[in-house]
Order: C-alpha cells, then sequence, then structure tokens
C-alpha cells in the first residue's frame, strides 16, 4: 500500500526572505531549502499583525510547506496559484512582477521565478514552459491617434490607465478613480 512520506528539513537551512508590497500591504516571504537548495517550506509574515489577511496567509504557507514536504513539485503548486485575482491587488514596485492580481499571485510568481525561471515571474508559462507572447493582430497598425492625449496626464493608482482632465484634477475612464479631488 502506497504511503506518503514527509521530507523534513535540516534543524539548520539555508532561506531567501524577499519583501514586498502590493497595494500597500507589506510583507515578507521566507523560503526555507534542502541542501540541494529546493524549497521545503515557506512563511508569509504580514505586515499588519493580527489581521484576517495575516492569518489566512499564515495558514496557507503552512499547508503549502506540508505539500512540499510530502512531494508535491513547486511547478504544479505555481501553475496552479500563480495568476488567481481577487483583493487586495495592485502595483508592486518589483520590476519582474509590476502587477500583482492578488497577494497570492504575487507569492507564486516569485517563487517560479526564483525557483523555476525567470518566464514564470514575467507572465503566465503554458505547458511546454515557454512564455506566451502578444503578436500584432494588425498588420499595419494606426501609428497616429485622431484625438489629442494630454501629455502632463498622470497614471492612474488604481488601475494604471492613463487619466483625463476633469476639471483641474484628472479622472480615470477605466476604473472611475481621481487625483484626489472631490
Amino acid at each position: 500500500m502506497y504511503r506518503p512520506v514527509r521530507r523534513k528539513l535540516p534543524d539548520e537551512r539555508r532561506s531567501i526572505t524577499h519583501k514586498f508590497s502590493i497595494g500597500g500591504h507589506e510583507g515578507y516571504i521566507t523560503v526555507g531549502m534542502y541542501d540541494d537548495g529546493a524549497p521545503g517550506e515557506i512563511f508569509v509574515t504580514m505586515a499588519k499583525e493580527g489581521s484576517t489577511i495575516s492569518g489566512l496567509m499564515d495558514a496557507f504557507a503552512t499547508a503549502v510547506s506540508f505539500n512540499l514536504q510530502y512531494g508535491v513539485p513547486i511547478k504544479f503548486l505555481v501553475d496552479k496559484f500563480a495568476h488567481v485575482r481577487f483583493e487586495p491587488s495592485g502595483w508592486t514596485g518589483n520590476q519582474q512582477i509590476p502587477y500583482a492580481k492578488s497577494i497570492m499571485d504575487y507569492i507564486f510568481r516569485w517563487l517560479g521565478g526564483k525557483f523555476l525561471g525567470a518566464e514564470y515571474a514575467a507572465g503566465e508559462a503554458n505547458e511546454g514552459g515557454e512564455t506566451l507572447t502578444l503578436r500584432p493582430t494588425e498588420t499595419d497598425p494606426q501609428q497616429i491617434l485622431p484625438f489629442n492625449v494630454a501629455s502632463d496626464a498622470p497614471t492612474c493608482s488604481e488601475c494604471g490607465g492613463i487619466m483625463t482632465r476633469n476639471g483641474s484634477c484628472y479622472k480615470c475612464g477605466n476604473c472611475g478613480g481621481t487625483s484626489g479631488c472631490s
């Protein structure tokens, strides 16, 4: 009869700690590694200790750690949990993962980039491990826009879209956010 076997980490182990911020929610990912460099446990510490997000991320990190120790491949976990979308989401400040669709998305894209290859952090990967690239849908896309775009228009802090002037302020046509005016 088959029984799963847990491969525990040594008492003294190497680890990596990575600080992240997603839409104002700061945290740390710590990955404990086996002697061969493979991840064996993760810890996710959110800056707001005692919050619901902190408790959920701690419990989830424990479950992922057990998965890793019982032999679930990191690629399977990354493919399953990267690109899941829920709040909080937002800009990260990380050049490899500029926008995270959720904290879970960021964690697993970062893990994929660190342990599987840069293509897992940069974007969605297909079954063959190759990154999907965008191709133009038109042979000769329009080069000159038929309307004037304000050269000083900022990007929206919520969704990243280009804002348009709305009186003395700016308004995002994509999500409705404003530049601070009421």
